[in-house]
């Protein structure tokens, strides 16, 4: 949009003219189309996939945001893929050497400028209009501080399942705190959409913890339960093996439940919260009598809670991985 004082009958412009003028024409911009997201991007070593998701991202239509990126120190190409594009899209970039993913969402989290944020990951996809369903429920739903959707996976190669993951379906329309944290109920951290003002007032990410969805979930939880979940897709969730979160080896199973151990740890108050600790050691149990049988059972002191639900998970030690259920 272009600000000219061309109509304006004045004998005399001055500077404060023009700059009243230009003023008055960005309010009016604003009013007019609002920033109302911001999209917050934390970029590590996916060289192989980190154009395709800033493309999909920079087609969303239908509401005004911003992209926000920060390489939080790749060593393969990613950096370079970036800055190419940000040359062509003009997003706001930073390159740094590397904080780990909480640490760099709270740096994301501090210069968000969008009434709304939502966090999208460097080799995923956003569907078309996403960012416009989203935007549109939480104005129509002002009483709510967030919302989460849906996602369809898909392989290394882009290739997508044939719909949307039941397991998060299953979580229409609403998800409480207790369903939550007894992992009742799931909920995709890719799918979300987030006031900005009231999560920086609950103090953001808890940098201390590697993980931050399971951490941002229980804490939106937290304070207000329910949330809705709704049917839009929000993310085609790339599954390749090297996933933060894809607990594709043993150690990375660890790393992912120690991590969720440790924001369980923070409602150590709430009177579920021994129920909550048996249950997510039994499923790290259960993962890891799935990946290395061995070293489940050297977990087995850690781990075992000798309840019925764990017993019955006793028997895949002795059931070869690929007769069971992933």
């Amino acid at each position: 949009m272009e600000y000219s004082i061309t109509n304006l009958a004045v004998d005399n412009v001055g500077e404060n003219v023009y700059v009243k003028a230009f003023a008055e024409g960005v309010e009016m911009e604003q009013r007019e189309n609002p920033l109302l997201v911001s999209v917050l991007f934390a970029s590590y070593n996916h060289e192989k996939y980190v154009e395709a998701a800033i493309r999909s991202i920079m087609a969303q239509e239908g509401v005004k945001f911003e992209l926000i990126v920060i390489d939080d120190g790749s060593t393969d190409s990613s950096p370079q893929i970036l800055e190419k594009l940000q040359k062509e899209f003009d997003f706001q970039y930073i390159h740094r050497p590397n904080k780990g993913i909480s640490a760099t969402m709270n740096e994301l989290l501090a210069m968000a400028r969008g009434k709304y944020f939502c966090s999208f990951a460097s080799d995923d996809i956003m569907p078309a209009g996403r960012l416009a369903e989203q935007t549109t429920y939480l104005e129509n739903h002002p009483e709510v501080p967030a919302c989460f959707g849906q996602i369809i996976t898909m392989d290394g190669e882009g290739h997508l399942a044939s719909r949307i993951d039941s397991r998060y379906e299953k979580s229409m329309p609403q998800v409480t705190f207790e369903e939550f944290f007894l992992g009742q109920k799931e909920i995709h951290g890719c799918s979300e959409m987030i006031r900005t003002a009231d999560f920086r007032e609950w103090g953001g990410y808890d940098g201390r913890i590697a993980q931050e969805d399971f951490q941002m979930i229980l804490k939106l939880l937290s304070k207000h339960s329910p949330l809705p979940v709704i049917r839009t897709v929000c993310c085609h969730y790339r599954i390749h093996g090297k996933n933060a979160s894809s607990a594709e080896t043993a150690e990375n199973v660890d790393k992912l439940y120690t991590n969720m151990l440790q924001t369980v740890e923070l409602y150590r108050s709430h009177p579920l919260y021994k129920k909550a600790v048996k249950l997510w050691k039994m499923r790290w149990f259960s993962a890891l009598a799935y990946k290395n049988k061995v070293h489940a059972i050297t977990k087995l002191p850690e781990l075992a809670s000798w309840t019925p639900a764990f017993i019955k998970r006793l028997p895949k030690l002795l059931i070869p991985s690929f007769l069971l259920r992933h």
